[in-house]
């Protein structure tokens, strides 16, 4: 039940999002935000973003449809070509005077790290509602951090501790699963996070009525996200390459990152140039275009928090194998809208798509069909009513079930 009174829900709000990670990012926490923005302008709202600039220099104002975006000083990552990093002692003078500018009645933070960090402690001083989302797993870090496992297990210990001391000063605290919020809960002593799905318009990725999409020449499996190592997209290739040849799948990988010179050399290796291609970023009308031709959809990585490309894959009726790992199991009923495979399994990832792609297509048709349905929970308008109630007052036993 909502907290907020008739006359407050009607006044329009300033909301600052905090984001580590944001468009041109590619990502699914950098596409939440995006989503985010968006849905709270179109709702009449005033929306800024603090976000990472993508080459060096100091703050600029980046005026974006869905809202105005100050790209903070930020430095590159030796160990990746792609990622930016804000040092919080170069940005913390810039954050100051912009909430001195911006004025928000709310703020949303995206991750304890940099930005996010910085921003909930000049909230806190303010006496600013704060709203925290966590998109983050120690496992995201590991590509990274060119160190033995030891090492980086206590950089993931470190990091949780962290993210309990940052976000146990927001008013409420969110993340897109009931798993990662018990992972909240074991490993950074955060006693009420409440589980809210990213949210998807399964429009966007549906036929619409009399549209037909035209099925590629050859049986197609479909990867799309970033090319990082906690992917595992090297176990879907090599998965693909032990299928039986009468099959003839194809493999189209859709994203770019820090992996994928060594793909293209594994494909090339295996013998699989003419049957795996690498469209690199592509645009949301040539995306929407993948998912309604492929076949079938795959997702190998193993530090899903949500998965929002497996959502839009789901949208477009299509089958599924995932992973059995993090938060993708709450996705799969197994023979119902696809199957669970061991991770890091190449063998057993082959069975799962082979399984999946003998079936008639009438029979994988319904597999589409059950996914397509399954997805109806994780609509984004009821994502955006929920954070439009918190920001105006709602707590987290307004909106736990």
């Amino acid at each position: 039940m909502s907290s907020t009174t008739s006359d407050s829900a009607q006044k329009p709000l300033t909301i600052l999002i905090a984001a580590d990670t944001y468009p041109p990012h590619i990502n699914g926490a950098a596409q939440f935000c995006f989503r985010l923005a968006t849905g709270m302008k179109a709702r009449g709202h005033k929306v800024h973003v603090m976000a990472c600039r993508a080459d060096s220099g100091p703050m600029f104002k980046e005026e974006r449809s869905e809202a105005t975006v100050h790209r903070l000083r930020s430095r590159s990552v030796p160990t990746n070509e792609y990622f930016r990093i804000c040092l919080g002692w170069e940005i913390k003078k810039d954050i100051v005077a912009l909430f001195d500018v911006i004025k928000p009645d709310v703020v949303h933070v995206q991750s304890h790290y940099m930005i996010g960090g910085r921003v909930v402690s000049e909230a806190q001083r303010r006496g600013i509602r704060i709203v925290a989302t966590n998109h983050f797993m120690p496992e995201n870090l590991n590509p990274f951090l060119p160190f033995p496992q030891w090492f980086k297990n206590i950089v993931g210990r470190v990091s949780w501790r962290d993210m309990g001391k940052v976000m146990s000063k927001a008013d409420v605290v969110t993340t897109p699963t009931p798993l990662a919020a018990k992972a909240m809960h074991e490993h950074a002593f955060l006693r009420k996070v409440l589980p809210l799905s990213n949210g998807i318009d399964s429009g966007n990725y549906e036929l619409a009525e009399g549209e037909v999409a035209p099925r590629n020449p050859y049986p197609t499996v479909a990867f799309v996200g970033r090319l990082a190592q906690e992917k595992h997209i090297d176990v879907l290739i090599d998965a693909i390459s032990k299928t039986p040849a009468d099959l003839n799948l194809h493999l189209v990988v859709v994203g770019g990152g820090e992996v994928k010179n060594a793909l293209k050399a594994q494909a090339e290796k295996l013998g699989l140039t003419s049957r795996v291609s690498f469209t690199g970023l592509i645009s949301d009308e040539e995306l929407r275009e993948v998912y309604l031709k492929a076949d079938l959809f795959v997702m190998p990585g193993t530090a899903e928090l949500q998965s929002l490309v497996t959502l839009e894959a789901m949208s477009a009726s299509t089958p599924v194998v995932l992973a059995n790992a993090m938060a993708l199991p709450h996705l799969v009923e197994d023979g119902v809208n696809g199957y669970l495979f061991k991770p890091n399994d190449s063998d057993d990832l082959k069975e799962k798509i082979t399984t999946i792609m003998r079936l008639s297509p009438e029979d994988r048709a319904a597999m589409g069909a059950a996914s397509h349905s399954m997805v109806a929970r994780h609509g984004l308008t009821k994502t955006l009513d929920t954070f439009e109630d918190i920001y105006r007052g709602g707590s987290y036993e307004d909106h736990a079930v």
